[in-house]
Order: C-alpha cells, then structure tokens, then sequence
C-alpha cells in the first residue's frame, strides 16, 4: 500500500493521520508495514483523505486520479 510514501510526501505525521481519521497510530504504522490490511471502509477514508483513487493507494495503478 502506499500508504507510507503518501502521508510523507504531505508531510503527515502517523499520530495526526490517525487523530484526523479517528483511529490508533498503531494501526496507521500496522497498515504501513504490511502487518494488517485496512478494510473496505478504511480503504475509502484514507483515499478520500489523500484524494486518491483506491486502486491507487493498492497499488494497482500508477494514476492516483480518482474517477468519479
């Protein structure tokens, strides 16, 4: 996921990612390093966040355009 690589090119902290979407900082460091997959609900919170496209923020495209 390029969770990691999206939150430090915005200079995002993992707590204050956390904090603004209501979860634990631990779980943002878990999603980064692969330990946990982040569920359907998440997966759309955090690419509304980073205004990417799902497919995008798995890594099934290099296009971070969100269709809608």
């Amino acid at each position: 996921m390029r969770l990691k690589f999206l939150r430090k090119a915005k200079n995002i902290s993992q707590l204050k990612l956390a904090l603004d979407l209501n979860m634990n900082q631990n779980t943002i460091s878990r999603y980064e390093t692969g330990e946990h997959q982040a569920d359907y609900k998440t997966l759309i919170a955090l690419a509304d966040y980073f205004d990417v496209s799902i497919d995008y923020l798995l890594e099934r495209t290099d296009n971070p355009k969100v269709n809608r």
